[in-house]
């Protein structure tokens, strides 16, 4: 059962900038090359980043007992508490409070996240940092599983 389901979108903004600069592009082409290659520039540049932000776009989801944070996958019962972090507090854990060891997926047009502690002895990882548009959903998603799988162990 699926309890969170997000995809990590670019906002329409970046792909705002990315038409208009494949379009400036364009222009520049046209003045001096001509409009065959002006329509090749604005296609090949803007269906290249148009491609790179789609790719970028990572599902965040708990589904059963196990986070999936872009192409990663860990089961909540291996995580501590889940801290809800501010934009402020989230910026401090993605620079100078960063540790290379620790697992981070990061989007730049999302400030807030979530951090939680791994508990496995066997995982060198100290953490995962999730950016997220929803952190206090997303916690409380990790900590339903989290709570569900204690349950389900304790029977």
């Amino acid at each position: 059962m699926r309890t969170y389901d997000e995809r990590l979108h670019p906002p329409v903004w970046i792909w705002a900038v990315t038409a208009v600069l494949a379009l400036s592009f364009g222009v520049a082409f046209l003045v001096a090359l001509g409009p065959f290659v002006a329509l090749a520039v604005v296609l090949v540049l803007g269906g290249g980043v148009g491609w790179l932000l789609v790719v970028s776009a990572a599902p965040v989801m708990v589904e059963g007992d196990v986070l999936t944070a872009g192409r990663a996958r860990i089961e909540v019962g291996h995580l501590g508490p889940v801290e809800v972090l501010d934009a402020e507090r989230a910026r401090a854990v993605r620079g100078p409070e960063s540790d290379p060891a620790a697992y981070h997926l990061i989007r730049p047009w999302l400030p807030a996240g979530v951090l939680a502690r791994v508990l496995d002895p066997q995982d060198c990882t100290p953490y995962w940092f999730v950016a997220t548009r929803h952190p206090a959903a997303l916690a409380a998603a990790i900590e339903g599983a989290r709570a569900a799988e204690h349950s389900e162990g304790a029977r």
